[in-house]
């Protein structure tokens, strides 16, 4: 199994017009054979002293899939393509981390 967390930081203000669009292709993603789980999270608003936050116009996707060959049929996907199309010009960074449990 491959875990991927991925750092998405919109353009300022545009954080909620990118997650529309990221909600939108999410049926597609679930879809995908060897999701497992594919989902937008946010800084929980002051949850104490030790939380590094990631600030107002980022998000990072949580995802989980069963294989190499599943997360690569995913990154070349159509509607993964379509949605990097749609969001282009509002998206400031990406910082995508592929990792393997231990």
């Amino acid at each position: 199994m491959l875990h991927v967390l991925a750092f998405i930081t919109a353009k300022p203000g545009m954080r909620d017009a990118v997650l529309q669009e990221f909600r939108a292709n999410m049926p597609a993603v679930h879809a995908e054979e060897g999701c497992i789980e594919y989902v937008p999270v946010i800084d929980v608003p002051t949850f104490g002293p030790f939380q590094a936050e990631l600030g107002s116009d980022t998000f990072v996707v949580v995802e989980k899939w069963a294989s190499t060959e599943a997360l690569n049929a995913h990154a070349a996907s159509a509607h993964m393509k379509a949605y990097a199309a749609r969001t282009a010009d509002m998206i400031e960074t990406r910082v995508i981390h592929v990792l393997s449990p231990v």
